[in-house]
């Protein structure tokens, strides 16, 4: 018997589409998260920190990534930006110069942008809902959050006797809250103490008269 077929790198990329627009701080998340779970070797030790936020900030600076839509905080980041940054942090990691970069990129196709990418990233790009986004602060917000929706989607219908594996975060007396391993909001983030004190605050709102 065969197992069944492995997705195409480049349909998988695809369904990240399906969480644009980003904001900064999500877009770096999200790229940094990518190139994580590829496990793509850098030769190039400019390659293995993640994208900042700065660094974005730079690469539009210098042409490397396009404007985003909006300005300040509003500014939001679509599909052809996740593509680019990805692509030059992969060139990177190859090896290349920003130089050499902004050359190769020059009147580039998302559709070439794409295609490569994918090349490069291979079979170990996992689909969204499975990707380990670790970020500090609050979880990814915007679209992003279909990642979770899909997660639920996908846990509805997994079987209800297959082994699973808990983290048991305490809120208050009286309160603990279990949350299986891998769900988004164990890979996500925030961390433990952030979790705990959202779920105290919406405790006090059910019972304004009561502590946790």
């Amino acid at each position: 018997m065969t197992g069944a077929a492995q997705p195409e790198p480049l349909h998988i990329l695809r369904e990240y589409r399906n969480l644009a627009p980003w904001n900064l701080r999500d877009l770096a998340a999200l790229v940094g998260a990518v190139l994580d779970a590829s496990a793509v070797t850098p030769i190039n030790a400019a390659a293995r920190a993640q994208p900042s936020e700065r660094t974005i900030r730079f690469y539009v600076t210098k042409g490397l990534v396009s404007p985003p839509e909006g300005r300040g905080t509003a500014a939001t980041y679509s599909y052809r930006h996740f593509l680019q940054l990805l692509w030059i942090k992969l060139r990177q990691m190859e090896g290349g110069t920003l130089a050499a970069i902004t050359k190769d990129m020059q009147d580039q196709t998302g559709d070439v942008l794409e295609r490569r990418a994918a090349q490069a990233l291979g079979v170990s790009l996992p689909v969204p809902d499975r990707l380990p986004l670790r970020s500090k602060g609050a979880p990814p917000r915007g679209k992003s959050g279909r990642a979770l929706t899909a997660w639920i989607a996908r846990d509805a219908g997994r079987d209800p006797e297959s082994p699973s594996s808990w983290r048991r975060i305490p809120v208050g007396r009286g309160v603990e809250l279990h949350v299986e391993t891998a769900h988004p909001l164990a890979r996500l983030g925030p961390d433990e103490t952030a979790v705990a004190e959202a779920v105290r605050q919406a405790i006090a709102k059910l019972l304004p008269h009561a502590g946790a």
